[in-house]
């Protein structure tokens, strides 16, 4: 039985209805990202605060419904390879989750200091287009039981939008390079550690729309 058969017959399943609640949740954390980095850059501190608060609650949570559905798989008697599908899908989510808490922390140490318009400007359009690729990847994740096709299209257009968080990565270094003077070393090593989180939140959902082609493939 295919990771598609299961993913049909068991929508309704405790394990399913958990991997379900996590990808809802991880894909949420992306656009919780984006509402603190606006808050940020409209220097709404408290704000802020309160979002990332927020933010870290629900990373805990998702690292609780991955051990659950962990448990569960080991509990049931499914084919090797489905059960590895579950688990890589979870993980990948896990470690999104991972990356935009990362991310947050980031923001929580320069909520204190002065960061110039164009380069929280540049911040904005990067977490705007996580949260258009987390979406495409969700689209593309509930497609894999329901129509492999359409699932191999989003995933393409989840790729398109890492790209386009490429191009804004190199931007961003070169407005480091203009602003050197007018920022701190240690600030301007915050902000390069915050831009790696958020590429590498980019680079996650390319590897799991990746996946999702491996399994369309399997199909």
């Amino acid at each position: 039985m295919s990771w598609f058969d299961l993913f049909r017959r068991e929508p309704t399943s405790n394990t399913m209805i958990l991997v379900q609640k996590e990808i809802t949740k991880a894909i949420s954390t992306v656009t919780e990202l984006r509402e603190i980095m606006l808050s940020f850059a409209e220097g709404k501190i408290s704000e802020v605060e309160e979002l990332i608060n927020e933010l870290f609650v629900n990373e805990a949570e998702i690292d609780d419904i991955r051990r659950k559905v962990l448990a569960k798989l080991a509990e049931q008697d499914l084919p090797p390879q489905y059960r590895q599908n579950l688990i890589h899908i979870v993980k990948c989510l896990d470690i999104l989750a991972d990356h935009v808490k990362d991310s947050t922390r980031n923001v929580k140490v320069l909520m204190d200091t002065k960061i110039p318009r164009e380069i929280l400007e540049t911040n904005a359009k990067i977490v705007k287009t996580l949260v258009e690729a987390a979406v495409f990847l969700s689209t593309s994740i509930e497609m894999l039981g329901i129509n492999h096709p359409q699932a191999l299209e989003f995933a393409k257009k989840v790729d398109e939008k890492e790209g386009d968080v490429d191009e804004y990565y190199l931007k961003e270094k070169a407005l480091f390079l203009k602003y050197s003077k007018e920022l701190s070393f240690a600030i301007l090593l915050v902000l390069k550690d915050l831009l790696e989180c958020l590429e590498r939140i980019a680079d996650t959902l390319a590897d799991t729309a990746d996946y999702i082609r491996v399994l369309t493939v399997k199909k």
